[in-house]
């Protein structure tokens, strides 16, 4: 399932791990993001074979962790923190704008699949709070404004773009 250049991580993280279970979490991220960032049943079942542990083992495993996604995630993945750093200066103000804004709840994709929003625990950005990240890309010191511009500016950039905030 996995493409060629990816088996090639796989073969390579197997054999640095000689209980292959151990290779639990290494995979399900190779997996979700060979998958466009999400997990299916498919993938699971796989990441069980190659980790000789049930399907079931590996939900309960990937289902613990945030970062594993069982729904596809939109194109511009929103993941706002909420954790008490955050929380103190406007977290949860930030998400309920988001929400408002693109007209979804934490944990759905708006209708064109463009946007995703994920309530965060902490993501790691204490300093710069309220901040959120953006698939891979950390946006700090967060406002209503910024948030505004930056929804308006990831929705005008062209699709076959791979842009990051």
């Amino acid at each position: 399932m996995f493409s060629p250049e990816t088996q090639q991580q796989v073969d390579r993280l197997l054999s640095r791990y000689p209980i292959r279970r151990n290779a639990l979490l290494p995979l399900l991220h190779l997996a979700q993001k060979e998958n466009q960032g999400w997990l299916d049943s498919r993938w699971v079942n796989h990441v069980a074979e190659l980790c000789e542990v049930s399907p079931t083992h590996v939900e309960g495993v990937a289902t613990f962790y945030t970062m594993f996604r069982f729904r596809p995630p939109g194109k511009y993945h929103l993941q706002v923190c909420t954790c008490v750093p955050c929380c103190l200066v406007g977290g949860p103000e930030i998400l309920e704008h988001l929400e408002h804004k693109l007209g979804i709840h934490a944990g759905h994709t708006t209708k064109d699949g463009l946007f995703s929003i994920e309530e965060m625990e902490c993501i790691g950005a204490c300093s710069y709070a309220p901040a959120m990240i953006v698939n891979e890309d950390y946006v700090e010191q967060l406002t209503p404004e910024k948030i505004d511009q930056l929804l308006d500016t990831l929705a005008t950039t062209p699709q076959e773009q791979e842009t990051h905030a």
